[in-house]
């Protein structure tokens, strides 16, 4: 499932995206890209990146390259920006896979939810442009993404790699 829910750009508050802007000298937003022609370099700088990969496939979206492949039996998303460098990778992940301590204030805090699709972004720290998923720009950092659903409310939660949730954005 390629992670396509990149339309609109907002911004969101929250102590984790804090702690990040002061780790970045100066956030970045995504510069629209010009064309439909996925860039060369970006091509390039995913070989130098991941290698060179059977299964890739390409497409260009409004502010990225998005390269979509396996590796090691897993399927993966990397953006590459306007200057042709990557920005991070998307991932499906479990559950599981959220720290403990997230998983406890999810299943506290939304009890009443049904627990859907976990997305991990994996930010390239080495690169001051920032992502944009579900339509949300944020201040990247590695985060979990858990979509719950309650009857026809669906909203989706950001967890740190240390467990802090906040909320996301209502789709």
């Amino acid at each position: 499932m390629a992670v396509l829910f990149f339309v609109t750009i907002g911004t969101i508050q929250g102590s984790d995206q804090n702690t990040k802007k002061e780790t970045k000298s100066v956030a970045k937003t995504p510069r629209k890209l010009e064309g439909t022609k996925v860039s060369d370099l970006a091509k390039t700088h995913f070989l130098t990146d991941f290698g060179n990969l059977a299964d890739v496939t390409w497409q260009r979206t409004a502010n990225f390259d998005e390269a979509t492949f396996t590796k090691n039996g897993k399927k993966i998303d990397a953006w590459y920006d306007y200057e042709a460098n990557l920005v991070g990778t998307t991932s499906a992940a479990a559950f599981a896979d959220v720290p403990a301590s997230g998983q406890k204030e999810i299943k506290s805090l939304y009890k009443d939810y049904s627990i859907g699709p976990v997305v991990f972004y994996d930010d390239n720290e080495g690169n001051e442009t920032d992502m944009i998923l579900y339509g949300m720009q944020f201040i990247d950092a590695d985060n979990y993404f858990v979509e719950l659903t309650k009857g026809s409310d669906k909203i989706v939660v950001m967890v740190s790699p240390d467990g802090n949730v906040s909320f996301f954005k209502k789709l």
